[in-house]
């Protein structure tokens, strides 16, 4: 990558990846080194839905030096992202496909911690990424840890009541290694109502770090339909941490039945969770869009 001045990036080669609708930009940061303080800029600007390419969120391809690969993403806002469970499926098929690990189990760095990706190919002659299934690690249920703020300084948040404008929903917080707040209800939210509720929780005064919000309606003890409001973002297609913190939310409350898969049905498709009451494996496709070249950005 050529710097042309402190403003101006030249020549800048990417690909488009999404996991159920969910879609990413992905930048291989370990050529184009880009100046750090020019990340979430960047990210920002390639985001913007039709004034550029694109997207839910920017991703950089990273060198670590605890495991395999390191996985920085950046949300269309320009804030970090401790983790994505699409996101870190595209990444891994992406890392794979180019050569850059060389593994079927790859340990991915991220802020989270190392999370290990498992790629699962099209056929045993394929060297072509279907799917990837993401050990997930524990769910964080620590008020302090998620973070959430309660009143009555509960250790953990389970089914609490919040006051939303004309509603008293009731949601669980957890974290997988970013923070969810779980809303278990009998019918789905539509568009309008998920954007005025979404927003209003994301940004209530409960999460000191903002959250995600999901809703979800239970459809058996191993299936259900998922809508998320993604912190830094807005309604998305779907969301992996996201499907994680449900299920983990869903078992807790006797909805799910721990070690059983549950389908997840999100808007963009489906996604396969599992927790197994320690960790959370979470398996779903990824699909490469379109690659492209940016001639010139300034930033």
């Amino acid at each position: 990558m050529f710097i042309l001045n402190a403003n101006m990036l030249n020549n800048i080669d990417f690909e488009k990846y999404h996991g159920l609708g969910n879609d990413y930009i992905i930048l291989n940061d370990i050529i184009l080194k880009i100046p750090e303080e020019k990340k979430s800029g960047l990210a920002k600007k390639l985001c913007k839905r039709n004034f550029s390419i694109g997207a839910d969120g920017l991703i950089y391809v990273n060198i670590s030096d605890k495991a395999d690969i390191k996985m920085r993403i950046f949300n269309s806002d320009g804030s970090e992202a401790e983790m994505c469970g699409n996101g870190i499926r595209c990444f891994s098929k992406y890392i794979y496909e180019h050569s850059i690990v060389d593994k079927e189990i790859i340990k991915v760095d991220t802020l989270k911690g190392i999370i290990i990706a498992k790629l699962r190919f099209k056929n045993k002659y394929s060297k072509i990424v279907r799917s990837v299934e993401i050990d997930m690690g524990a769910p964080i249920l620590n008020c302090e840890d998620i973070p959430v703020n309660l009143e009555d300084d509960k250790l953990e948040c389970i089914n609490e009541p919040i006051v939303v404008l004309d509603k008293i929903f009731n949601f669980s917080a957890v974290s997988m290694g970013n923070p969810h707040a779980v809303i278990f209800l009998e019918e789905q939210l539509n568009d309008n109502d998920l954007n005025k509720y979404g927003a209003l929780i994301e940004n209530h005064k409960i999460f000191p770090k903002k959250t995600n919000v999901e809703f979800v309606q239970v459809i058996s003890n191993n299936e259900c339909i998922f809508r998320v409001f993604e912190r830094g973002v807005g309604i998305t297609n779907s969301c992996g941490t996201g499907s994680c913190a449900a299920v983990v939310a869903g078992c807790i409350l006797g909805k799910f039945n721990k070690n059983n898969q549950v389908i997840v049905h999100n808007d963009g498709g489906d996604l396969l969770i599992t927790y197994t009451g320690e960790n959370v494996l979470m398996e779903g496709p990824i699909k490469k869009v379109f690659i492209g070249n940016i001639n010139q950005i300034k930033i």
